[in-house]
This record gives structure tokens, C-alpha cells and sequence, in this order.
């Protein structure tokens, strides 16, 4: 197809989930509801964090970061999504396509990052706790941070330039419920393999790099709490790890089912379903599993309660 007799796509109606006016209103009360507890319960996990000196630590601080990616992760998508369950057809321009998809690239990166670092963390806390002050040092948290979110603007940057060189002509319907980079590759008439193979080759070296660093962390953790003579001192140490092992296991299932897997193994239906989980459910499911599971940050925000309610 020449360029001559081709007009260029300058927006893109975003299909959904559905086409079933009753599950639009149903669906759209869900994810309403479930959108609000992620604000909340992200929100809340912020200030928490922020106004209790004893949280005041690497481990979480790095929990108040993962819950403002979360915020922005679910914000980036869960919007428009809301917006597509109660008019007739949800348009967006290209840019506005491009901004979205590269948001939501560069936020899920960040959230890998994120717990491999926490991971890595909760590693010095058990394994070295005599040297954890020293090791794990402002300046250090501070440099994972910043390696953090560069890498995930770095690989937002590859998603971004790599669809900025397709060209679209013709269809453009996404069948899904926000501009995800493989529905909008289809749409792509270009033939470059650059565009396939590099965003791909970004985001599995990250998953697969992030996911070694969990899985080394929590051999060594294992190994130290197996150590442990108390079993007292031992269930202390496993519950202090499970609210992230269970973070890391629901957003990496998930993940690697999509990214992962080869997509001649599922449908687009399965895809659009397992992309809701890790979006909009995952970012609020973090904030009740760290904070129901989680001894310190009960205690931190009974005593933050009592103290602005001491009457009560």
C-alpha cells in the first residue's frame, strides 16, 4: 500500500470490554468502586507512611513509592476504561493513544522494579540486620530509586519511539479496553520488525532480570530464617515476607501470562480479562496486603489514629 492512496490514522476508537449494555452498567459500578479503594487505600498508605517516624525506613519507603505507582499505573487506563462503559464510542487521538500506552509501559516497569528492589531489601533486613542501617544507606535507596524509575522511562521511551515508527492506515478499532502496544501493532500496516522485536526483548529482559533478583533474595531469605532456632523468631521473619511474596506472585502470574506466554495460547477476551487484574485490581489489592499483613503498619496507624483522636 503506497502512502498516495492511503489517509494517515489520526485517532482510534477503543472497543471495551463488552458489547452488552447491561454489563456496562454493572461493569462500570465495579471498577468505580474498585477504582476509588485503590485511590484511597493508596493514599492512605502514602500518608501513613509519611507522618509515622517508625515507617521511616528504606523497606517502606519503597512501599510508599510502589503505592504511587500504583495510583498512576491504575490512573493511567482505569479513566478511560469508566468512560467507554457509558458512551456510545470512546475516540482517542493518536497522541493521546500514544501518551497512554507509554504511561502504562513505564509505570508497569516501574512496579517490577520496585519489588525487586523491596525484595532485595527485605534480603539485607533478615540476612545482614546488624549491617542493614549501613548497607542500606540513604544514598543507597536513593540510587535504586533513581535506577528504578530511569529504567522504566527508558524502556516507556522504547514502547513510545517504536510506535511513533509505524504508520496506520485503514482499521482502527482497538479491540481492547485502552491502547495496549501489540492490539495497536496490528493495526500497523508497517513492516518492521524492529517494532515487534525490540519493545519485546525490553520488557522480557526486565521481567526476567527483576523476577532473578526476587527469586536470589528469597533463596538467601530462606536459607537465614530456616537458620532461626526460635520458631517464634521464624514466623516473624516468614510474615514479614509474605505480603510481598504475594504481591510479586499475583502481578508476575499475571504478567508473564500476557507478555510471556505465546499469544497463540489465549484468546483476546483472556487477554483483555488478565489485563484488568494486573491494572486495575493488583494496584488495589497492594495497599490491603501490606496493610492487613503487616504488624507495623497496623501498629503505625493505630497509633497515628489515637493520636488525632485521643478521646476516642
Amino acid at each position: 500500500m503506497s502512502g498516495n492512496n492511503c489517509t494517515a490514522v489520526t485517532e482510534f476508537i477503543i472497543l471495551g470490554l463488552t458489547d452488552d449494555p447491561v454489563l456496562h452498567v454493572i461493569l462500570f459500578v465495579m471498577v468505580l468502586c474498585v477504582y476509588v479503594v485503590t485511590l484511597v487505600g493508596n493514599l492512605s498508605i502514602i500518608t501513613l507512611i509519611r507522618n509515622s517516624s517508625q515507617l521511616h525506613t528504606p523497606m517502606y519507603l519503597f512501599l510508599s513509592h510502589l503505592a504511587v505507582v500504583d495510583s498512576a499505573y491504575s490512573s493511567s487506563v482505569t479513566p478511560v476504561m469508566l468512560k467507554n462503559f457509558i458512551v456510545e464510542k470512546t475516540i482517542m487521538l493518536f497522541g493521546g493513544c500514544g501518551a497512554q500506552m507509554c504511561s502504562t509501559a513505564t509505570f508497569g516497569t516501574a512496579e517490577c522494579f520496585l519489588l525487586a528492589v523491596m525484595a532485595y531489601d527485605w534480603y539485607m533486613a533478615i540476612c545482614s540486620p546488624l549491617l542493614y542501617s549501613t548497607n542500606m544507606s540513604t544514598r543507597f535507596y536513593t540510587q535504586l530509586l533513581i535506577t528504578s524509575y530511569l529504567g522504566s522511562c527508558i524502556n516507556g521511551w522504547i514502547f513510545t519511539s517504536c510506535l511513533l515508527t509505524c504508520s496506520f492506515c485503514g482499521p482502527n478499532e482497538i479491540n481492547h479496553f485502552f491502547c495496549d502496544y501489540s492490539p495497536l501493532l496490528k493495526l500497523s500496516y508497517s513492516q518492521d520488525n524492529l517494532a515487534e522485536i525490540l519493545p519485546a526483548a525490553s520488557a522480557g529482559s526486565i521481567m526476567m532480570t527483576t523476577l532473578l533478583i526476587i527469586i536470589i533474595s528469597y533463596v538467601y531469605i530462606l536459607f537465614s530464617v530456616l537458620k532461626i532456632k526460635s520458631s517464634e523468631g521464624r514466623s516473624k521473619a516468614f510474615s514479614t515476607c509474605t505480603s510481598h511474596l504475594t504481591a510479586v506472585t499475583l502481578f508476575y502470574g499475571t504478567t508473564t501470562f500476557i507478555y510471556v506466554m505465546p499469544k497463540s495460547s489465549y484468546t483476546t477476551d483472556e487477554n483483555k480479562v488478565v489485563s484488568v487484574f494486573y491494572i486495575v485490581m493488583i494496584p488495589m489489592l497492594n495497599p490491603l496486603i501490606y496493610s492487613l499483613r503487616n504488624n507495623e503498619v497496623k501498629g503505625a496507624l493505630r497509633k497515628l489514629m489515637s493520636r488525632r483522636h485521643p478521646f476516642s
